[in-house]
């Protein structure tokens, strides 16, 4: 998303700059292959990147590699690469065998001076910043840590097998990002229902996470609403042929919180949800759609809110023709109050499930339905 992004009237924030400083960001791989490239995206930047050196390892954790997997990234075969505004470059392929479920570190050395606009906020995984070219370097003792654990101007890390693959994408909001879930362990739904299909002997079964923390599918911000960016993160996606779609939560609740001009009825959401579904299948992706978990107690729930999601979820279960439903509602309620998060599952603000909650989530999946 845009790194200056705000809602209407509000300031625009600011987004992060570099100069002369390594980035050291980690990646897990859903699925492996015999070559890999990464994909670096300026989408939302007005003036040029220049990404002055780019190296993929395999990670070992916190800011170290293994030096003995460290590649150099190439662009048209250049060591550096400028990205014009609004554009993406994808590299050179890497003729690398990697594994399912490796953590792969992408290290970026700026120059600099730089501002990068286009970003993923608070996305649960470390990235590392130092300064000077230390993009090889085996750890970066005394790098500082971003504490919004966001990924900046990395788009994905794609590989590549002749093998029969079936790709899932988990599109949604912060419950398909991992709000919640603990940061640098892959504790996220879609991690989750990733170890459990390579555990059932599926190791060509990948899934993606397109989840954008407070993403809506009406409006823009955070990030572009659901429709608007369902081009470049569901449909663009190489090789994509599964779609979970789990959004509404926060249509339903910025109409009361954040934006109450910007309100959504259910019948919106429901035809929003539905334009995605016709747009999925006209590109032959079969569609799973995720019922909206339980929000009481939340600071943007009202009883009117509660109708929606109510009503939402309804036409999920028996009128939406999707191709499978995961009734993540019911999975996810309290026993005492089902408009209630299970307290077993509550991270704490009522809205996001921990590590718990996710490993339900991802166990609600019927594997069946990505056949």
């Amino acid at each position: 998303m845009d790194a200056t992004a705000n809602l209407p009237g509000a300031a625009p924030q600011q987004a992060p700059a570099f100069n002369n400083q390594t980035v050291r960001q980690v990646v897990r791989l859903s699925l492996g292959g015999d070559t890999l490239r990464v994909k670096l995206t300026n989408l939302f930047g007005t003036l040029p990147l220049t990404v002055s050196a780019v190296r993929v390892a395999r990670s070992t954790g916190q800011s170290g590699i293994d030096p003995g997997t460290d590649h150099a990234v190439t662009f048209g075969g250049q060591t550096s690469v400028t990205i014009a505004a609004g554009a993406e470059a994808i590299s050179d392929a890497i003729a690398v065998p990697v594994a399912p479920l490796t953590n792969l570190a992408i290290s970026m050395y700026f120059a600099g001076p730089v501002t990068v606009r286009t970003i993923h906020p608070v996305a649960r995984q470390t990235a590392w910043t130092i300064a000077g070219n230390q993009v090889s370097a085996a750890t970066l003792a005394g790098a500082s840590a971003d504490p919004f654990a966001a990924y900046h101007a990395l788009a994905s890390v794609e590989t590549s097998s002749t093998q029969p693959t079936r790709l899932l994408v988990a599109f949604g909001d912060s419950q398909t990002d991992g709000s919640g879930s603990t940061v640098d362990a892959a504790k996220r739904y879609p991690n989750q229902l990733d170890d459990r299909l390579k555990g059932a002997g599926q190791p060509r079964t990948g899934v993606v996470n397109s989840g954008i923390g407070g993403n809506r599918w009406l409006n823009d911000f955070a990030g572009p609403s659901g429709l608007a960016r369902l081009d470049r993160d569901l449909l663009g996606v190489a090789g994509a042929t599964h779609a979970l779609m789990l959004m509404g939560i926060n249509d339903i609740g910025f109409s009361v919180s954040a934006a109450p001009s910007q309100e959504a009825s259910a019948d919106q959401i429901i035809g929003a949800i539905a334009t995605a579904m016709s747009r999925a299948r006209a590109r032959g992706i079969k569609v799973i759609l995720g019922t909206l978990l339980p929000f009481r107690g939340t600071e943007y729930y009202t009883t009117a809110g509660e109708a929606k999601r109510q009503a939402v979820n309804a036409w999920i279960r028996t009128s939406s023709g999707a191709d499978g439903v995961v009734d993540f509602d019911r999975v996810m309620q309290s026993a005492a109050d089902p408009a209630v998060l299970n307290p077993a599952y509550d991270s704490g603000d009522h809205l996001h499930p921990n590590d718990a909650g996710y490993a339900a989530m991802a166990a609600a999946i019927d594997l069946g339905l990505l056949g």
